[in-house]
């Protein structure tokens, strides 16, 4: 959910055009900034919060949250957007090297890598999402007078239009590698989006090039619905979720890309709580027991 849903409900009733499901990363990204043993740091967070009033009570540190890290959505769901954050940053940064400098960031939403990640100085980072979305981005970063670290391209375009269009004619290069990332975007797809995008990603890549997402492997995710991180984010923040989804089967877009070449592999984010000996370990009913983070690598 770095990115903001395709569907027009995810727009309801937030000033400036910007969806729920950005600012709730967002939020996520700012507690998880504040903390003393943080993954990841995002200083713009806090302040796209705090702009949108839909969200002005939203906390931004975990101090602010009656009961801390016991609360399934600013604890415990929180936590998992700031260990993913911190997963795709490493990702991105090992991918990036002597020939790949183009970044894609599909369904960007409130990302602000081109601001905070050490990139090569040459690394260009293409941000694709809707105009409202990308708007807004950039009015908060203008009043804070930010300056992206690298290169950055803002493509205005909604995914269901011509967006390979729009992404070439702001200066992607196919030829070239390049390195891409569709950070919580997909659950929002149908089967067959999912399908054509991963599909298209193949043909915009040349030997080199990377890219990650996030996949989920239920094909019922109504079973979840009473789920500890679900229910809170309804009864806190009135985001359903899974009104948001596509609750469609899920396609096997890793199969896809091995098929085609891709070396994959696929993680469950458990395993990266392990490593870093923080974020959410599974639980009864657990929600982000299907999610899986996958890496795939294209070669000659």
């Amino acid at each position: 959910m770095a990115g903001t849903a395709p569907q027009q409900t995810d727009l309801e009733g937030v000033d400036g055009g910007v969806g729920l499901t950005a600012l709730l990363v967002a939020a996520a990204r700012a507690i998880e900034t504040h903390r003393h043993d943080s993954l990841a740091q995002d200083v713009y967070a806090e302040h796209f919060v705090r702009a949108a009033p839909a969200c002005a009570a939203w906390p931004v540190r975990i101090a602010q949250v009656p009961d801390g890290d016991a609360n399934p959505l600013w604890g415990r769901f929180a936590r998992y957007f700031g260990l993913r954050t911190r997963v795709l940053d490493d990702f991105l940064l090992r991918s990036v090297g002597p020939t790949a400098r183009q970044v894609v960031l599909l369904g960007a939403g409130l990302d602000t890598r081109a601001f905070r990640l050490d990139w090569p100085s040459d690394t260009v980072v293409f941000e694709i999402d809707r105009a409202g979305v990308l708007a807004f981005k950039q009015q908060v970063l203008t009043d804070l007078s930010a300056d992206p670290r690298v290169k950055r391209v803002p493509v205005p375009v909604d995914l269901r239009a011509d967006w390979v269009g729009a992404l070439t004619t702001a200066g992607f290069d196919p030829s070239v590698p390049s390195v891409w990332l569709a950070e919580g975007l997909l659950f929002y797809l149908p089967s067959h989006t999912e399908t054509d995008l991963i599909d298209t990603v193949d043909r915009l890549t040349t030997a080199g090039s990377a890219l990650a997402f996030e996949a989920k492997l239920e094909n019922d995710l109504l079973a979840y619905r009473d789920s500890a991180i679900y229910t809170a984010t309804r009864e806190q923040i009135g985001i359903d979720l899974l009104r948001l989804f596509d609750l469609g089967p899920r396609p096997d877009s890793a199969g896809d890309l091995t098929a085609k070449g891709w070396s994959t592999s696929m993680h469950t984010p458990f395993e990266f709580t392990r490593r870093h000996r923080r974020g959410p370990l599974p639980e009864p009913n657990d929600a982000l027991e299907g999610n899986r983070w996958v890496f795939a690598h294209k070669g000659s």
